[in-house]
C-alpha cells in the first residue's frame, strides 16, 4: 500500500457507497445518512469536487459499475451489504454494554460522525494511516467535530495498535469495545493480520467484539474472489494495495482462538458471503 498518498481503495470504496444511491433498492439498504455523508465528507476533505459527487451518483456510472461486475460478480452492491453489517453491529453492540467504538483503516467511512451525537455516552475512535486520516480530519472540521469522535492519525505498519491506544487518554483497555476491521485484513501479511488481532483482544474488555470482512482462501492458499482470481490480484498489485491474506471459513474458529478470541456465528450477519467476502464476528 502506498503510504505516503490517501488510499485509493478508501476513495473508490466511498464513490461506490455514492454510486449505490442511484441504484434502484439500495436505499432501503443503506444505513439511514450513509450516502449524505460520505458525499459531505469527500467534498469537504477536498478528496473531490462536487461535479464528480453528481456524476458518481448517476445512472452512468451505475451502469459503468454493473459492466465491470463479472470481474468479481455482486461486487458492486456487497458494499450496501457490508455497511449495514457494520452499522448493525455497532448499534447491537452499543445495545449490549459497549461504551466505546473502534474503527481501523477507517478511510471515508462516516458511521462514526453520523453515530456519535446519537449515543453521547460512548467513545468514537478511528485509526488510519496519516495520509488519509489527515485529509479526512479536514473534512469533518468542515463538517462538524463530534466531541465524542477522536480521529487517529497512524500506521499500524509502524507502530503498534496497543502502543497507540495507550497513548490516547481517551481510551479504556477495560471497557466493553466494538471494534470494526472493514475490508482491511486482506490488506495485510499473513503476521500482522495474526498480531492485529492479538493486539485487539489485549486492548478491549470482556465482552468485546470484532467484526471484519475477509476475502476466503482458495486450494493454492491465495485470496479467491473467482474465476478472474489471477487478473484481480495483478491489479490490485498494478494499483500499489496488494491483497495479502485470505483464509478459508472453516479454519476461522482456530485462528480466532489463538488470537485471543472465539468465532461467533450465531450474532446476525455472520458467516453471510456477499461479492467476494464473507463477514464474520469475534467476541471475548
Amino acid at each position: 500500500m502506498r503510504k505516503d498518498k490517501p488510499s485509493r481503495t478508501a476513495y473508490k470504496v466511498a464513490l461506490n457507497i455514492v454510486t449505490l444511491a442511484a441504484k434502484p433498492g439500495m436505499d432501503r439498504l443503506l444505513p439511514p445518512g450513509t450516502v449524505q455523508a460520505t458525499e459531505k465528507l469527500l467534498v469537504a476533505s477536498g478528496a473531490v469536487d462536487a461535479r464528480t459527487v453528481r456524476w458518481s451518483r448517476s445512472q452512468r456510472m451505475v451502469s459503468v459499475y454493473q459492466a465491470f461486475d463479472w470481474m468479481m460478480p455482486g461486487q458492486f452492491e456487497a458494499f450496501a451489504y457490508r455497511k449495514a453489517f457494520c452499522e448493525r453491529q455497532v448499534r447491537d453492540g452499543i445495545g449490549a454494554g459497549a461504551a466505546q467504538i473502534l474503527v481501523l483503516g477507517a478511510g471515508y467511512d462516516t458511521l462514526g460522525w453520523r453515530l456519535a451525537p446519537e449515543f453521547p455516552g460512548v467513545n468514537f475512535f478511528e485509526i488510519d494511516r496519516p495520509a488519509t486520516a489527515c485529509l479526512k480530519a479536514n473534512g469533518i472540521a468542515a463538517m462538524g467535530q463530534r466531541d465524542n469522535l477522536c480521529l487517529i492519525a497512524e500506521d499500524l505498519g509502524k507502530r503498534k495498535l496497543a502502543d497507540v491506544l495507550k497513548a490516547n487518554e481517551l481510551w479504556d483497555e477495560s471497557a466493553r469495545t466494538v471494534i470494526l476491521a472493514e475490508g482491511l485484513v486482506m490488506y495485510l501479511p499473513p503476521e500482522a493480520v495474526r498480531d492485529l488481532f492479538c493486539q485487539c483482544a489485549a486492548v478491549s474488555g470482556a465482552g468485546s467484539r470484532a467484526a471484519f470482512s475477509y476475502i476466503p482462501a482458495g486450494a493454492d492458499g491465495r485470496p479467491d474472489v473467482g474465476r478472474w482470481t489471477g487478473l484481480m490480484l495483478w491489479l490490485q498489485k498494478a494499483v500499489g494495495e496488494p491483497w495479502m491474506w485470505s483464509i478459508r471459513p472453516e479454519e476461522l474458529d482456530r485462528f480466532l482462538e489463538k488470537s485471543g478470541w472465539t468465532n461467533a456465528p450465531a450474532l446476525a450477519g455472520t458467516t453471510l458471503k456477499h461479492g467476494v467476502e464473507f463477514y464474520a464476528v469475534a467476541t471475548k
